[in-house]
């Protein structure tokens, strides 16, 4: 039974406005970028602390520098390179990284610092990654210019691996829940996230600076980060750091988006199918209302005969007759 074409352009306009709210809502929900504003300002107080390590540099010889006491577990190194050989030769070993030939510098320097970062247990508090639970702690690698080497709040320079990638070589990953899958983490100064597929076991691969992990996706909804407000340099020459922490156990906001849209769903369901039924119902008054009609017109077009009984069949008679009989002998003069 067929609907009328006004009714079935209010019943689509209905879906699309139970439906459309909940489906930009889960794309809302698919970002890929962080909020890393405390975690630049990390970088700078490390850069400022890796560079205290250089006491009588070397070239091409990492030097260990030791983190603020407020920001116990994170390791720091610093080695300085000549900007040619950099790019002719690359870096064998660098901690996790091995650095190819072929890397290019933005501003070009004479001489660059690698600063090398492993976040340990900060990892989560200052690269939170909703939805996913790192194998590995957050390294990073970034570059600076090195003529200076008392210098503090220093820009970081661009580079690029024009030829093959940087390789990281995580060493203590840890092992992934059986049926998820590794996924390589690259979350860049700007705080944009890239996921790729490892190029062997624990290795992956890289074209520009920034920081990197291994993770998968939580088994269970991933609590919001608490973000910790980034230390300070002060006065003294020492941090100030607030006292961040890991970020507390709860329920994430993706199962409250999860049982947000089911909830929907089924209203919306339970709304249509009622609209539904109505319409049917009203269509079918509809027609029994016209078919009525059209019975008490054709009565109003005919004759009105009154019926009566001839045995036990009900049959109409007339009362008077048009032609009143007439006795032959009338007739006869």
């Amino acid at each position: 039974m067929g609907l009328p074409r006004s009714l079935t352009m209010h019943v689509i306009i209905l879906l699309c406005c139970l439906f459309g709210p909940l489906q930009n809502h889960v794309i809302a929900q698919s970002t890929t970028s962080l909020s890393i504003g405390p975690a630049r300002a990390l970088d700078s107080i490390l850069q400022d602390y890796a560079y205290r390590a250089f006491i009588q540099p070397r070239t091409g010889i990492p030097y260990d520098g030791t983190a603020p006491l407020n920001l116990s577990g994170i390791t720091i190194s610093a080695m300085r390179l000549r900007t040619g050989s950099l790019r002719n030769r690359g870096v064998q070993s660098y901690k996790e990284f091995e650095i190819p030939k072929g890397i290019s510098l933005n501003p070009y320097v004479k001489r660059v610092v690698l600063v090398y970062q492993n976040l340990g247990n900060w990892s989560t508090s200052y690269y939170g990654l909703p939805g996913y639970t790192y194998l590995t702690p957050v390294i990073g690698l970034l570059a600076y210019d090195a003529v200076n080497l008392s210098a503090t709040n220093l820009p970081e320079l661009k580079v690029k691996a024009t030829g093959n990638p940087i390789l990281i070589h995580f060493s203590d990953a840890k092992s992934a829940p059986p049926g998820l899958t590794v996924k390589c983490v690259w979350i860049s100064l700007s705080g944009s996230v890239s996921f790729s597929s490892p190029i062997s076991g624990n290795t992956c691969s890289a074209v520009y600076q920034g920081h990197f992990s291994m993770a998968v996706e939580s088994i269970s909804p991933a609590p919001a980060p608490e973000m910790s407000p980034a230390p300070t340099p002060t006065s003294g020459g020492g941090v100030a750091v607030p006292n961040a922490r890991p970020p507390s156990q709860g329920k994430g906001k993706s199962s409250k988006t999860k049982i947000g849209i089911i909830v929907g769903s089924v209203i919306g369901g339970l709304v249509i199918l009622t609209l539904l039924g109505l319409l049917v119902l009203w269509t079918r008054k509809l027609k029994q209302r016209k078919k009525m009609q059209q019975m008490e017109r054709a009565a109003e077009v005919g004759e009105f005969l009154d019926m009566t009984y001839v045995g036990p069949t009900k049959a109409p008679v007339a009362m008077i007759t048009r032609t009143p009989p007439v006795l032959e002998t009338e007739y006869v003069p």
